[in-house]
């Protein structure tokens, strides 16, 4: 057996990215039917990247997408190098893009699985610094 052939590896990762790009999709129309407004989609700076922004009211969340064959290997995906990463970009987004004194600021998950609705969880991981 060896290493996957190149074709094959790449063929993948197209799928795994478009696969990506849909659960991206489906969250944020979920996220729009409960009352959200999109800020940004994919963005990335600081070495990081954020799925989705959002805007409530006075709140702005920071969205992690996970797709996954089940609900919850989902939520198990989002480790501490990713909240790591999901941080410094949020940082650089607030100093692009600074906020009023009273919104707050919140990081979210959005988890999507074959034949669910995308499951919406609010402040699923904290911010660190803010």
């Amino acid at each position: 057996m060896g290493a996957p052939r190149p074709d094959r590896a790449a063929a993948r990762r197209r799928a795994t990215h478009g696969r990506g790009l849909s659960a991206e999709t489906w969250a944020l129309l979920a996220l729009m039917l409960r009352g959200y407004r999109p800020l940004a989609r994919r963005y990335a700076a600081a070495g990081g990247e954020i799925d989705l922004i959002v805007r409530r009211g006075r709140t702005v969340a920071f969205v992690e997408v996970k797709a996954r064959a089940q609900l919850d290997a989902a939520a198990g995906a989002i480790d501490g190098r990713k909240r790591a990463r999901m941080t410094r970009a949020v940082r650089a987004f607030l100093a692009r893009h600074p906020q009023p004194p009273d919104t707050t600021l919140r990081a979210d998950a959005v988890l999507v699985a074959p034949g669910s609705w995308p499951r919406h969880v609010p402040n699923a991981f904290p911010l660190t610094g803010f």
